[in-house]
């Protein structure tokens, strides 16, 4: 990784932490094309510790712990992870909606659509998906992620949307957030605004408190100065809500003051 990119990195990390202050690290997101070497310092479960993970409990470690990792196929045990980031290749089953069938969809019929629908890419493309904190990270990302409360991912879409305007679309099954994190963030090349899905409350740790704000690294010098401008435009966080003015003090307190400024004056 050149040094630009490190300066870049570290100057993302400083901003978010100041302007945003997530409760955890923001993350820098790199897919491994096949043939190409794990980063240096990434742990993989299945081989520094003897343990299958999941994408998005992967997420949930690097952003909690600080750890950089990387999951392929030897690690995802969940099916529908494996097939959406194309380490195993989708069957029948799948495809007619097994794994929803009963638990998300009422019937094979609305299931297909689900599966149909959601974010993958083509199986083989790439080994592993590669998840650290932006400031350890030691590779160059393909998305950045952020998660927080409603009010902090709203700041990353100002920033976002400081020098274009317009609007950020995201589409969402209530499921698979991973998936709509980091493969829709890559496929359509835009930011977007995630909802933590189910597995990523159980075995990630999302809180009922956290959204997810993405965005494809080639749009980060554009957040910078997004951050910088709303912030200085007085769009900021924490909300700088509204408390100035006299405010009405219960009757007892106010008849106390009376008393006060009474014996106030001089006999």
């Amino acid at each position: 990784m050149d040094e630009q990119t490190v300066a870049k990195l570290k100057k993302l990390d400083d901003a978010i932490g100041r302007y945003v202050r997530p409760d955890t690290f923001p993350l820098a997101v790199r897919m491994i094309p096949h043939g190409e070497a794990i980063p240096d310092g990434v742990k993989v479960p299945s081989r520094n510790f003897n343990e299958n993970w999941i994408v998005c409990q992967s997420i949930g470690v690097a952003r909690r712990y600080g750890w950089a990792i990387a999951v392929g196929k030897d690690d995802v045990i969940c099916p529908l992870s494996a097939i959406a980031f194309g380490f195993r290749k989708p069957n029948d089953a799948y495809l007619k909606g097994f794994a929803a069938v009963g638990m998300y969809c009422e019937d094979e019929s609305a299931a297909t659509k689900l599966e149909a629908q959601t974010w993958k890419f083509a199986p083989g493309t790439y080994d592993y998906v590669c998840i650290a904190p932006i400031a350890r990270a030691t590779f160059e990302p393909d998305v950045i992620a952020v998660y927080g409360n409603s009010a902090q991912v709203m700041r990353m879409v100002n920033a976002a949307l400081f020098k274009r305007g317009g609007r950020i679309e995201s589409t969402t099954g209530g499921r698979l957030d991973c998936a709509e994190i980091v493969i829709q963030t890559i496929v359509t090349g835009e930011p977007k605004v995630v909802l933590p899905c189910n597995g990523d409350r159980v075995f990630g740790m999302a809180q009922d408190t956290e959204m997810v704000f993405t965005m494809p690294w080639n749009r980060a010098d554009e957040v910078l100065e997004g951050l910088e401008g709303t912030q200085k435009g007085g769009v900021r966080y924490p909300i700088p809500v509204a408390m100035r003015g006299t405010v009405t003090m219960p009757k007892h307190y106010q008849d106390l003051l009376a008393m006060l400024k009474k014996d106030d004056q001089p006999a």
